[in-house]
């Protein structure tokens, strides 16, 4: 029965529209497929994500030289609803965007299962290994990414990619 369930879930998912979708996994909610920030602030994620985002305070000493530069990226941001990192990273990064005024439509959010899979395959080609993953596009063209944690900070290390320095994420060989 459990595993009829699964499957109807997966077929739901898949033919509906690229949005992020509610499924079960292992008795627990999570987000999978292309989503916005407003659905991490709904039910059950917005406790921790309201709670992460809140709480974080961009340094000012950064603020003005990642607000001039980041206006020429895009980023894709791959996460786990399910995921401890994601659930304490991506709120923090949100907020970043948010205080450098970057328009939140550059910035796209894909929410993956478990497998860091998505049905549409957003994933596909990109190597995503563990997430969350911030991916920085400068036109078109990815420049590099943010793996699961910052090296320094989430604020240092974006800026770090944007000033052009060489940046290597903690996984980077």
């Amino acid at each position: 029965m459990k595993k009829i369930f699964l499957l109807l879930i997966a077929i739901t998912i898949t033919s509906c529209s690229p949005k992020a979708k509610l499924a079960m996994h292992e008795d627990q909610k999570i987000l999978v497929g292309k989503g916005s920030m407003k659905d991490l602030q709904q039910e059950p994620f917005n406790e921790w994500f309201s709670q992460g985002f809140k709480e974080y305070n961009l340094g000012e000493e950064n603020e003005d030289a990642i607000e001039e530069k980041l206006k020429e990226y895009t980023i894709t941001i791959f996460m786990g609803t399910w995921c401890e990192d994601s659930q304490n990273q991506v709120p923090k990064f949100y907020k970043i965007l948010k205080e450098v005024d970057f328009p939140l439509r550059k910035a796209t959010l894909i929410t993956m299962s478990r497998d860091k899979t998505t049905p549409e395959q957003f994933e596909k080609g990109l190597n995503i290994t563990n997430v969350p993953t911030f991916i920085f596009y400068k036109n078109g063209k990815e420049v590099n990414r943010i793996v699961e944690s910052p090296v320094i900070s989430l604020e240092q290390d974006i800026l770090n990619i944007i000033s052009g320095k060489n940046y290597k994420h903690i996984y980077a060989e």
